[in-house]
């Protein structure tokens, strides 16, 4: 079961490095307004709520504790950069508050992961 669950974490990692990924890479077009969410993200905000949900199936059937407060505010981020990114996709610029948001909730979501003990 430790290594599915460590698959599972790999997988989780690799959807937030391409959440952010995307976000950095948009980052001088967010200066000159003309970012946009990239595909990169969505696939990574996705990767990343199908991955964390088995993560916390995979957790209870092990028997192993499982902080549901933090999962949920985790879950709570990741629904709102999911709804964001999933909406605006197909717009060719997106307004960079609204880029900058979701980066501000990715690097929230990532700090929440690992501080929160």
């Amino acid at each position: 079961m430790d290594v599915l669950i460590h698959l599972f974490v790999g997988l989780h990692i690799v959807g937030i490095a391409s959440l952010l990924g995307g976000f950095l890479t948009q980052m001088k077009a967010m200066g000159a307004g003309t970012a946009r969410f990239v595909p990169a993200m969505l696939h990574g905000a996705l990767t990343m709520l199908v991955t964390g949900v088995v993560l916390v199936g995979l957790n209870q059937a092990d028997d192993d504790p499982v902080n549901n407060v933090k999962i949920g505010v985790k879950l709570a981020l990741l629904i709102v950069i999911l709804g964001l990114v999933y909406v605006q996709r197909d717009e060719e610029t997106v307004d960079k508050r609204l880029f900058g948001l979701v980066g501000l909730l990715t690097t929230a979501n990532i700090f929440i992961a690992v501080l929160w003990t």
